[in-house]
């Protein structure tokens, strides 16, 4: 694999002679919607297949499989254009395997919510190890709050790819929104704690999830203590094969303060929890000044005071799949950012002609654009923070160089094809069912 940074001047063809690719392979591989109109500073994953298998007719995706002795979720990792779907015809050729991924084995989850494009969900399952359905949510009486839309279409989908369905447990209300004095009336009454428990193994086992992730925000420090054992009892409640996640907010001491971060005591969770999954995004966020989502150096400090508590094996890391762009100036209280993906920030900044530069102590994307209003006195500055290639590569090299075990992808309802070319050339990806 090669990441290509698209310099002023250049194009498909000129960069598929660099590196003596087809540029229908370039094209495909990073499902380029224009691929006439390159960006300077845009990233292009350039992929080097060791065996290819040209389609003749009667094939079929299954039959190929079979044939070659390389199993159909394989195939569909190394040919994106396949979209996770069978469909294949004479003359078509795919690619069948790469050089052996270098940084060893990863697991992988993906959130999605339940109206989640099917074709989105169907593209991107084979790269998952696991799918957090989000979210059940907390019922005053103890009861569970169903997910909007229903969950049985994605737990039937994600099995079809091997992935593990994962109910999602958050400390919602039925309004949407995180409520701390639920949280801690929950975690602190044992009556309503027990009922959301077996609620909650219930619809496990009667839905046909692979386990729970848990994730309570904003618990009061007082709750801490109360958080960690429930975990630790929705682990016992749950039979054996099943496994619970707890998501935890990034902390960079125990200590730490803030709603957000006190009643997350890291070393009681991990001791409870099978998995920790690190939240390691918003350092950038909505009404927040303008910077990158996920600086590399915050993410550092966040995974190197965590393995201080819990053990490497059980940490999951955070990864952002998205952007914000910020109207300047910025002023606190008063400036929203947009959210928007990262296959939409490449766009926006060809459509805005600006030239996509690289922040390498964050090691993020960003770039500055002024809008076009009916004036120019008018015009208001823009400025962009995403995620390419170079900055996947990034993160994803923090799992092998810590040990870790795997990453938590927020969210996938928008496909990112960069992210998965780099995820599958680095790494196997573990598969458990």
């Amino acid at each position: 694999m090669v990441i290509h940074t698209v310099q002023s001047g250049e194009n498909i063809y000129s960069i598929a002679r660099i590196y003596n690719v087809p540029p229908s392979r370039i094209i495909t591989d990073n499902q380029l919607q224009d691929p006439g109109r390159l960006v300077a500073g845009q990233t292009l994953v350039i992929l080097f297949p060791t065996e290819t298998y040209t389609v003749r007719g009667g094939d079929t995706l299954s039959s190929i499989s079979a044939e070659i002795g390389v199993p159909i979720l394989t195939l569909y990792r190394n040919n994106p254009q396949l979209a996770g779907k069978p469909v294949i015809y004479p003359g078509q050729i795919l690619n069948i395997a790469y050089e052996t991924p270098p940084l060893g084995s990863i697991r992988t989850n993906g959130y999605a919510y339940s109206y989640i494009d099917r074709d989105v969900l169907r593209q991107t399952l084979p790269y998952l190890t696991y799918l957090s359905i989000f979210s059940y949510g907390l019922g005053e009486d103890g009861s569970l709050v169903l997910p909007s839309g229903g969950d049985e279409d994605l737990i039937a989908i994600a099995r079809e790819y091997g992935t593990v369905p994962l109910m999602m447990l958050t400390s919602l209300t039925e309004n949407g929104t995180f409520s701390s004095d639920l949280a801690n009336t929950v975690l602190t009454t044992p009556a309503l704690r027990d009922s959301i428990i077996q609620n909650t193994v219930d619809t496990v086992i009667a839905k046909g999830y692979g386990g729970v992730d848990i994730d309570f925000e904003y618990i009061p420090a007082s709750a801490s203590e109360a958080f960690a054992e429930f975990i630790r009892m929705m682990r016992m409640a749950l039979p054996f094969g099943y496994v619970v996640f707890a998501s935890l907010a990034p902390k960079y001491s125990a200590d730490q303060p803030g709603l957000l971060y006190e009643g997350h005591d890291y070393r009681a969770v991990g001791e409870a929890a099978d998995f920790v999954l690190l939240m390691t995004y918003e350092w950038g966020y909505t009404y927040g000044p303008p910077m990158a989502v996920s600086p590399i150096p915050n993410v550092r400090r966040v995974i190197e005071y965590a393995l201080t508590e819990i053990p490497a094996e059980k940490l999951f890391i955070g990864y952002p799949n998205y952007g914000y762009d910020w109207p300047l100036p910025f002023v606190r209280g008063e400036t929203k950012a947009q959210s928007l993906s990262n296959v939409a920030a490449v766009a926006r900044a060809g459509q805005r002609n600006a030239a996509i530069e690289y922040d390498e102590q964050a090691q993020a994307p960003f770039y500055n654009y002024f809008d076009r209003p009916e004036t120019y006195s008018d015009a208001v500055e823009h400025e962009v923070w995403f995620q390419d290639a170079r900055s996947a590569d990034a993160m994803l090299r923090l799992v092998e160089e810590y040990g870790l075990t795997g990453v938590s992808v927020w969210n996938i309802m928008r496909y990112f094809p960069s992210l998965w070319l780099v995820v599958n050339a680095l790494y196997s990806i573990e598969k458990l069912l």
